[in-house]
């Protein structure tokens, strides 16, 4: 009885040890398992949903503009008039040398067809306007048939072309709003399908250089597509059920940022767990320790991101107030399924997954002198020669951002010119006597005949015709002697609103008034977005950091970095790339993408930093140690994002490419030159004070017993 009792009592703690490790073993099976599933079902249900949302897309200048904005209230009363709002075409007939006698008779027979086939506003047949050198006819031609549906307008447009032909040295054009939305709408659509492959394929060269491995690449690149898929249909939602902004350039932004920062977060993931698997025998117990030491900056990372990108829902513009949310979303599902799809998959295939570098348990790492351990010794020996001649090298590209060309235009809006643009350019060459593309006049219809002849007497414009009438409006079409898209246009829009809004309660509109109320509409968002974001970051640095100084250097240094490669983009555009203007959107969006993902790497440096100092390394050597740990991790996020972004060099809009090139730049200062020489000179001087006041800040106690670099 008595050794029965012995033998079971001394039994029991032997005991315990197997039924944890048998419960350990169970949860390596199972957890990787139910996750993977979890992600099937996600996917399941975000695959149809995904599919939607190009159809969401509203890419007008109007949509982008607040319900405020002059030229948004002339767009609404407009569409509240009888037949509802109106497709403006302008069709241009043009030869060199002259047009004869039998262009016009063609011209004029093409225009009695379209009027035949269309229902047109106006009277009758539309009216040739010829160009002051007889090189140019242009027809203003204009029909409420289409309505607001996209499929009818694109239908009108393309069967005035099919009408409007020419042949025999003339050239026959259709431009005008309702066509330059139309080719806007047909680029914005083709656009998801390469810069999708394109992204794909740019990610995936770079993950196999930087693994080498058969498979390993594959995985984040694999978890990455899902991620975006759920994005997708998250947005879709998002969209149905708050009316969000979705343009072709957020849905885009959103698909790069997913592949961009997902892979970030992967190359930090698992360069943490290719560590631990040679510390930990089981790679169950390795990814939980990686996740443990990684995840904390992870997450700090992408809430940042987050934080930043949701700043923009202050934004008085559409688009950007419907960036915000939507790469804000992007971002976490990267988050989501970077941290918790690309571990399941890790831990399911083993350390096979690294072959044919394997990581063995018990194993040492490859000692090699690498570029950063060189380039610490270098910051090490001259901090602060390295830190002046950094901030002085930013400075000076930051003198470049006065030579950014000015507000793009319409015709200046993308890389290789449609028709619709093609045929306004044409109108310019030709000096036409005004006419190309009327301002529209919103007056209330008691006053229609008084702000009629106001705006007859108004600088600039040449002629008033009375149109549309309905719900107490009055609908007025100015047209002006300046071409459209210039700056005579633009101060003949001005002079109107100067002489009628206040007056009489008018709305001026009309696409050179769209152009203005985008331009105004972008510098006042700026003033308020860019204070909530640097605010909004400097407080997830200070929970994350625990100190103020560390995270007022982050941020002064992605400051920098903004204006330098602002800097580089106005040294660039006009000379190398020969773009006319800068998308009005351009230094605000490309603020919050550098401020935000910027500060992602400063994260990843600071926070190892923040580690070996707990651990009780010297400030110097804390700062050196994770400049060699992270620095390779840094460097290849760096370039993958930056890639990611180059991708938009190759799109068609002119938006796209500036915006793309300004954050890989960026993204490229701030590894390289940044977060590599600026942060870790300037964390060498301070010493201790970079992580002040918190409990690291103070002295140590025993200075003499620290180590040294």
């Amino acid at each position: 009885m008595g050794a029965t009792s012995t033998k079971s009592t001394a039994g029991a703690p032997a005991q315990t040890p197997p039924r944890r490790a048998r419960d350990g073993r169970r949860a390596a099976r199972l957890v990787p398992w139910g996750v993977l599933v979890l992600w099937l079902a996600v996917l399941a249900l975000a695959g149809p949903m995904a599919g939607g949302l190009a159809g969401d897309q509203q890419n007008r200048a109007v949509d982008y503009l607040p319900a405020s904005a002059g030229s948004t209230r002339a767009a609404v009363l407009q569409d509240a008039l009888p037949g509802g709002e109106a497709t403006e075409l302008l069709v241009v007939y043009h030869r060199d040398g002259g047009l004869t006698a039998a262009d016009r008779a063609r011209a004029a027979g093409q225009m009695a067809d379209v009027a035949k086939a269309h229902r047109l506003t106006g009277a009758g047949q539309p009216r040739g306007v010829p160009s002051q050198d007889g090189s140019t006819l242009m027809y203003p031609v204009a029909s409420t048939e289409p309505g607001q549906d996209d499929a009818a307008v694109e239908a009108f447009v393309e069967d005035v072309r099919a009408v409007a032909a020419g042949g025999d040295g003339l050239t026959v054009q259709v431009g005008g709003p309702g066509a330059v939305g139309t080719d806007m709408k047909e680029v914005y659509s083709s656009l998801d399908g390469p810069l999708l492959y394109t992204t794909v394929a740019v990610v995936a060269v770079l993950l196999v250089l930087i693994y080498r491995s058969p498979l390993l690449w594959l995985l984040p690149l694999l978890v990455a597509g899902v991620a975006d898929a759920t994005a997708m249909a998250a947005v879709h939602g998002l969209h149905r059920a708050f009316d969000i902004t979705v343009t072709g350039q957020s849905q885009g932004v959103m698909t790069i940022l997913v592949f961009g920062a997902g892979t970030d977060y992967a190359l930090l993931l698992v360069s943490r767990y290719r560590e631990e698997l040679r510390r930990v025998p089981r790679p169950y117990d390795a990814m939980r320790a990686a996740l443990r030491g990684c995840g904390p900056a992870v997450l700090a990372s992408s809430a940042t991101v987050a934080a930043g990108l949701l700043c923009l829902l202050a934004a008085d513009l559409n688009s950007s107030r419907g960036m915000g949310p939507i790469a804000a979303v992007g971002v976490l599902c990267a988050l989501a399924a970077m941290t918790t799809l690309l571990p399941a998959l890790l831990v399911l295939l083993g350390r096979r997954v690294f072959w044919p570098l394997v990581p063995v348990h018990g194993g040492e790492p490859p000692v090699r002198r690498g570029l950063f351990t060189s380039m610490g010794g270098l910051v090490a020996r001259r901090p602060l020669a390295v830190l002046a001649g950094g901030a002085v090298l930013l400075g000076a590209l930051a003198v470049g951002a006065v030579g950014l060309p000015g507000s793009l235009r319409n015709d200046d809006a993308f890389t290789s010119a449609p028709e619709s643009v093609a045929a306004m350019r044409t109108l310019a060459r030709a000096d036409s006597d005004g006419g190309a593309q009327p301002i529209t006049v919103m007056a209330p219809a008691g006053r229609a005949a008084e702000v009629a002849a106001a705006a007859r007497t108004t600088e600039g414009v040449t002629a008033v015709e009375r149109g549309r009438s309905g719900g107490g409006w009055t609908e007025l079409s100015v047209t002006a002697r300046a071409v459209p898209d210039s700056a005579g246009e633009a101060a003949t829009v001005e002079a109107l609103r100067a002489e009628l809004d206040g007056r009489y309660g008018t709305y001026v509109g009309g696409p050179g008034a769209q152009q203005l109320d985008l331009a105004d509409t972008s510098a006042r968002d700026r003033l308020l977005v860019v204070p909530l974001v640097l605010l909004s970051v400097l407080l997830v640095l200070v929970a994350l950091l625990r100190s103020i100084v560390a995270p007022l250097l982050l941020v002064a240094a992605v400051i920098a970095v903004w204006g330098a490669s602002l800097g580089i983009g106005g040294l660039m555009f006009g000379p190398l790339f020969g773009f006319g203007g800068t998308d009005p959107g351009l230094p605000l969006l490309s603020f919050v993408f550098l401020v935000a993902l910027g500060v992602d790497y400063g994260i990843f440096l600071m926070h190892r930093m923040r580690e070996e100092s707990l651990a009780g390394a010297a400030p110097a050597a804390a700062a050196l140690t994770a400049l060699r740990t992270t620095g390779g991790v840094i460097a290849s996020a760096g370039l993958v994002l930056a890639a990611t972004f180059s991708v938009l060099l190759a799109m068609p809009l002119v938006s796209l490419v500036e915006l793309g090139f300004v954050i890989a730049v960026g993204v490229l200062l701030d590894t390289f030159l940044v977060r590599t020489c600026l942060v870790t000179s300037a964390s060498l001087l301070l010493g201790r004070r970079v992580w002040w006041p918190g409990r690291l800040g103070r002295p140590a106690p025993h200075p003499g017993n620290s180590p040294t670099p």
